[in-house]
């Protein structure tokens, strides 16, 4: 297929809202910082960032099984093969989740057909800068995904880039010491001067066990002016300590993902987004939840967002936006030094808090 691909990537704005985006622009400087600055509402994606790390566990027959495999390879091709799943799931055009608010957090829970489950916190750690921790566990199925996101925005001109910082790990309980550290590609939003709108992974991702000795360093694609096309990938599973290559994997993340193995020259489809179907997760209803639990806080603006009345979503937005600053400035008037509630720092890492 053609470009006609990144269609859902693409967004091509009326009048006013590129208005208002040019007016925005206007008062930035290339490489500024953009977590500062107040985004318009139209480019915002009904939801918040801490609920979407939850597509990530939105193919669990993928992962569930893996801790039982024997061959230590094929482990890995299936942890990368977990991983690369989850970037297809995304709203049309060029959107951004909410930046959540200091101590939000999100719960979610999986139930599966053999009666096992898995449950998923999510809570914002800091403001400045802006870190989102994690952790999701299956207890049955010993399985544990742990991390963080530390998004840091970019203005480039007539692109933004959201530079993921952070890393996720993945255990296996019944394999000790066997720990997969998988860090994220950066995103882009280009054309926001001039041309269409399009949304794009780019840059280099690894997926790592050095238990095991192997790696799978992983190139998002961006199109070039003339060449290429839009979401595709390249990587390669190495052992790392001789690099010797073992698979090849090619294709587009939007897409179909292929792995060829290079011993056997054997290849395969790796994932069919086409094919892939998104497991339901469980979220309690917004009147059961707490204050500042995701849907619930910003319950009114997603209404808003979903009712396309821009205005009252830009109101609600910035009343959450002014209480987030009113209660920090009433900590540092009082002294009080906020801490978050499911995890602890320690060595640069959020560790869940096993009792709540």
């Amino acid at each position: 297929m053609a470009d006609e691909e990144c269609t859902n990537d693409t967004e091509v704005l009326d009048e006013e809202p590129r208005s208002i985006l040019l007016g925005l622009i206007s008062q930035l400087r290339k490489g500024m910082d953009l977590h500062r600055v107040t985004l318009p509402t139209f480019v915002l994606e009904p939801r918040s960032m801490l609920e979407r790390i939850t597509d990530f566990m939105s193919h669990p027959e993928l992962i569930l099984g893996v801790s039982k495999q024997d061959d230590k390879l094929q482990r890995f091709v299936s942890v990368v093969k977990y991983y690369l799943s989850g970037w297809h799931i995304k709203p049309k055009g060029v959107k951004k989740p909410y930046n959540p608010v200091l101590g939000e957090h999100f719960r979610a829970k999986w139930k599966f057909s053999d009666n096992t489950e898995s449950i998923f916190v999510s809570e914002q750690v800091s403001h400045h800068p802006p870190i989102s921790a994690y952790y999701y566990v299956s207890p049955e199925n010993n399985l544990i995904i742990s991390g963080d996101i530390r998004p840091k925005s970019k203005f480039l001109g007539n692109s933004a880039a959201t530079l993921m910082q952070g890393e996720s790990k993945i255990f296996f309980t019944n394999r000790p010491g066997e720990v997969y550290r998988i860090t994220m590609p950066n995103v882009y939003a280009r054309g926001i001067l001039f041309g269409r709108m399009v949304l794009e992974l780019g840059d280099n991702a690894t997926v790592r066990c050095e238990k095991n000795d192997l790696i799978c360093e992983i190139e998002f694609r961006t199109k070039g002016f003339f060449t290429g096309s839009y979401n595709s990938i390249y990587g390669k599973i190495k052992r790392e300590s001789t690099g010797e290559c073992l698979y090849e994997i090619t294709g587009k993340w939007s897409d179909i993902m292929y792995i060829k193995n290079l011993t056997t020259g054997n290849k395969e489809v790796l994932f069919n987004v086409r094919e892939s179907k998104i497991y339901p997760k469980i979220v309690a209803p917004e009147e059961e939840q707490e204050e500042n639990e995701s849907r619930r806080l910003w319950s009114k603006v997603t209404s808003a967002l979903i009712g396309r009345n821009l205005d009252l979503a830009t109101d609600e937005k910035t009343i959450i936006e002014d209480n987030q600053r009113n209660e920090a400035k009433l900590r540092e008037a009082e002294g009080i030094d906020w801490r978050p509630r499911f995890f602890l720092y320690e060595n640069d890492e959020f560790i869940f808090k096993q009792t709540q």
